[in-house]
């Protein structure tokens, strides 16, 4: 199975991820699949008053600079760490 391939299936795999699974680690999975899938943040930032696209954007934004590859390979990782975290819990 290529990178791809296993990106997607852990993306599938991340929309089971329990009701508890922290905004925090919400938003460190929106960045790295927006980087994984788009690149480069390509929008400005929202405004002050809309919290929650402005924090999915600096989350997007702080993995700026990360190859798709990369940004994959991460992702995965934390689908799998927030998976056994969820198992043990």
């Amino acid at each position: 199975m290529g990178l791809k391939e296993e990106f997607e299936e852990y993306a599938e795999k991340a929309k089971g991820l329990p009701e508890t699974t922290t905004n925090e680690n919400k938003l460190i999975l929106y960045g790295l699949f927006k980087q994984a899938t788009v690149g480069a943040v390509n929008t400005s930032r929202p405004g002050i008053f809309n919290l929650r696209d402005r924090a999915k954007w600096d989350a997007w934004k702080a993995v700026e600079g990360k190859s798709a590859e990369e940004a994959m390979g991460d992702y995965i990782t934390k689908v799998k760490e927030l998976q056994e975290a969820a198992a043990a819990s």
